[in-house]
């Protein structure tokens, strides 16, 4: 293996602690953009630069700059949120970015068509707000995702609690943040290391922690790097299940690259989990493979050096042992829409954000209609994995309230819409994000509507298939536990995925390469009548295709890449 390091592990390392020349990039009004070398540390300010790829072609001619604009995603553990930091976003929405609010399968925030001169107003008013988006993208822990279930309110404050801790825990120090874009003085610290925990070179990759709580896997738990799964005895939190090594993302044509599902390593005490957590991110911290990016994710780590050295190891750096994991059970990875009354007696609210943008359009005015819940709710909001949205802790005397703002703007509580696609998301793709090859957000509205034809054609109700879309094979919507999932590979042409389980703890796998809708929607439509044909009572699409032999039930690597037809 090279020794050679990547350039984007030169450039971090050089960065004087994630500095660079960012400030004067910014002071730099003959251009839009920053240096390229900058672009790499922003990400670690929770910052992407992007341009609206549609409109290339015609600055070109114009002998214009692409129109390059910056894409910001919040640090905003567990999904929860004040109605006034809700109000708070909505105007920011407005005053720095495209009057848009995104909600990612990572319980946050991103703001789209953030101008340059507009990066440290914004920066400053999420700070104003008791926000940042330290972390929320580079190479260090990122967003620490949390089941969000309303029926067991006690847990779900917990579990909120934890994802909090381990945030702050693994957060990083450097005061390039506050210097940047808080317009705090460099002050020189003699003695004192910027980052006790990472260091000049941070980790080779991103790292992704989530917790979830039997029987709901609404984070896909098995799709981090962490995985935490809440162990509960008589009510309480007693400790956790934790897997290792999960992760979505390949690159096509390299059949070295694959997602990767969790593996049991073992059980901790609630009281150590977020020492446990810091000790698996300095195993990947210190035996990441930092030589070549594509092979930097700690899943890479754990299948070139195995569970018994992860064991040893954790071990070493944790000071104690895993316990043996205890049993537990997870049932679905979807939301429960609608009302639901919490132990405390409030209610909880959940709402479909289709593919998670608030905005106002001619189809309804879902950012105002949640502007006035804010401004009626004293509870908070929680953001789900799947791009929707929890109205919590509402007293029982401000349900009418909420209720007349969902009637009035008709919005989604389950009620107007099929279980299918309740149970769909995709990333936002084209036309900002610099990876995606197809659609995914603007494509997943109609391609939903299509196959609810297609089954009804084939005398089946749209009930619920977990369907992800996604622009490239990077996997920002989990396509690879969909049970029908599609990932971008030219303008018009997916790869088709079927044969995942409804839990969130089988993979899907390669079924046909590089085809259009037309095509995708033929291919399903006899599955769909052989599924209504012959499935077994209360048998999910996805266990379906594995019992009756069309997918395998096994999952290597190679099933990722080799269509089966």
């Amino acid at each position: 293996m090279s020794e050679k390091l990547p350039e984007a592990e030169v450039i971090k390392r050089e960065s004087n602690y994630l500095r660079g020349t960012i400030l004067e990039g910014l002071a730099d009004r003959t251009t839009g953009a920053l240096p390229e070398d900058d672009t790499k540390l922003t990400k670690f300010h929770g910052s992407y630069q992007q341009d609206n790829r549609e409109v290339r072609d015609e600055r070109r001619r114009q002998k214009l700059e692409p129109l390059y604009q910056f894409m910001v995603r919040l640090r905003l553990p567990g999904g929860v949120l004040t109605t006034d930091q809700w109000l708070g976003l909505d105007r920011i929405a407005d005053e720095c970015a495209d009057s848009t609010l995104r909600l990612t399968t990572r319980q946050t925030f991103q703001f789209h068509g953030v101008f340059k001169e507009q990066m440290q107003p914004f920066m400053q008013k999420i700070h104003a707000l008791g926000l940042d988006s330290r972390g929320a993208c580079g190479d260090v822990n990122r967003n620490v995702i949390s089941n969000v279930n309303p029926h067991q309110s006690q847990l779900h404050g917990e579990i909120h609690q934890l994802s909090l801790d381990i945030s702050e825990r693994l957060r990083w120090r450097s005061a390039a943040y506050a210097e940047i874009w808080l317009g705090e003085e460099c002050v020189e610290k003699l003695g004192e290391e910027e980052e006790p925990f990472y260091g000049h070179k941070y980790l080779p990759r991103k790292f992704k922690i989530a917790l979830a709580v039997p029987p709901e896997n609404d984070c896909d738990v098995f799709a981090n790097d962490i995985g935490l799964i809440a162990i509960v005895e008589d009510g309480q939190v007693a400790g956790f299940n934790i897997v290792v090594g999960g992760g979505m993302g390949l690159t096509y044509g390299d059949p070295a690259t694959y997602p990767r599902l969790a593996t049991m390593a073992g059980y901790v005490p609630k009281a150590q989990v977020v020492d446990a957590c810091e000790a698996i991110c300095a195993i990947q911290r210190d035996f990441g493979d930092r030589t070549n990016r594509a092979h930097a994710r700690f899943k890479y780590t754990i299948d070139d050096y195995g569970m018994e050295w992860f064991r040893e190891r954790f071990a070493e750096y944790h000071g104690q042992a895993f316990e043996r994991p205890r049993s537990f059970s997870l049932s679905h990875n979807g939301d429960r829409f609608g009302w639901v009354e919490g132990e405390d007696g409030n209610q909880h609210l959940t709402l479909l954000i289709p593919t998670g943008r608030v905005a106002d359009t001619d189809n309804g005015l879902l950012r105002t209609a949640l502007r006035k819940i804010a401004e009626v709710h004293a509870g908070t909001f929680r953001i789900t994995c799947n791009q929707n949205l929890v109205i919590a802790n509402v007293a029982p005397e401000n349900k009418a309230a909420v209720d007349a703002v969902v009637e009035e703007y008709k919005l989604d509580a389950g009620n107007r819409s099929s279980p299918l696609r309740q149970n769909s998301m995709a990333c936002v793709a084209l036309p900002t994000c610099a990876l995606a090859m197809a659609e995914a957000e603007r494509f997943l509205p109609e391609f939903v509507t299509r196959i609810e034809q297609a089954m009804a054609g084939e005398g089946l109700e749209p009930e619920a298939i977990n369907l992800r879309v996604t622009g490239c094979p990077n996997g920002c919507a989990r396509p690879y536990l969909g049970e029908i999932g599609l990932t971008g590979k030219a303008p018009g042409k997916y790869n088709l995925y079927l044969g995942a389980d409804f839990s969130g703890q089988r993979m899907n796998r390669l079924y046909r390469e590089n085809i259009d809708t037309d095509t995708i929607l033929e291919e399903l439509k006899p599955l769909f009548r052989a599924y209504r044909q012959e499935r077994e009572a209360g048998e999910a699409f996805g266990d379906f295709m594995v019992r009756t032999g069309i997918v395998e039930s096994e999952r290597t690597p190679a099933m990722l890449h080799q269509p089966l037809k």
